[in-house]
């Protein structure tokens, strides 16, 4: 299948309505048709692994090719400098959120890159990083608690951002963080405490933090993590 019959697939299967649907949840309606998440999935499964298709479809600007394109992509293939080109191109949370979680957080250079990101001002490269945060706590299993600890700390120095896209991937990139093992939960629970007590004037930092702390602290996660501790 080649990038002209996908995009006149994609354009055959778009369903206006949805689109503004999508726009009350935050989503882009620039250049998007409409498809959900399943319906993508399923043609991702259809074309199969492929890097060319993946940079033509990432540039016909098409929101669902976008998202698509990350599905489709292969890690060991991507360069920092595409992960550049297309984290600048990023203009609507899911996009951003599903190239982090389906791709970006497998390549070789996800750990520094997530750092990288989450001290840059744009919008949705900023939160990108911390996307990537709550994505790797949950994919790399293997990962050393030290390189989290790491992401606490970005966490805390960017706790004051009040655009709504950033803290609610700091809120996120801390839950998932804190959810990983009990001693980043101990970790994570305390950078809350940590963001409560020196930005106590920020609104922001506030909520990250309040909302974090109330899973977090919760029975159902404690249960969890000690049976995983055993």
């Amino acid at each position: 299948m080649d990038a002209q019959s996908i995009i006149k697939k994609l354009h055959a299967l778009a369903n206006p309505e949805n689109v503004k649907g999508m726009a009350r949840f935050g989503i882009s309606s620039k250049n998007t048709l409409g498809l959900s998440m399943p319906v993508i999935r399923v043609l991702a499964k259809e074309i199969g692994k492929n890097h060319e298709l993946a940079l033509v479809l990432w540039d016909s600007k098409i929101h669902e090719a976008k998202i698509l394109a990350g599905l489709i992509d292969i890690p060991k293939k991507v360069t920092e400098k595409q992960a550049e080109e297309w984290v600048k191109d990023f203009d609507s949370w899911d996009v951003c959120d599903q190239v982090c979680m389906n791709l970006f957080d497998k390549t070789d250079f996800a750990f520094p890159k997530a750092i990288e990101w989450t001290q840059r001002k744009e919008e949705f490269v900023k939160r990108a990083g911390f996307a990537m945060f709550a994505s790797l706590a949950v994919h790399a299993k293997k990962a050393d608690d030290k390189i989290f600890e790491e992401f606490l700390v970005c966490v805390f120095n960017e706790a004051e951002d009040e655009r709504n896209f950033v803290k609610k991937a700091l809120n996120w990139a801390l839950r998932q963080i804190g959810k990983r093992n009990l001693y980043l939960n101990k970790k994570a629970i305390e950078c809350c405490e940590d963001i409560l007590k020196n930005y106590s004037n920020s609104k922001s930092a506030r909520w990250i933090a309040t909302d974090a702390l109330r899973e977090l602290q919760s029975e159902k996660v404690k249960e969890r993590l000690e049976k995983k501790n055993v």
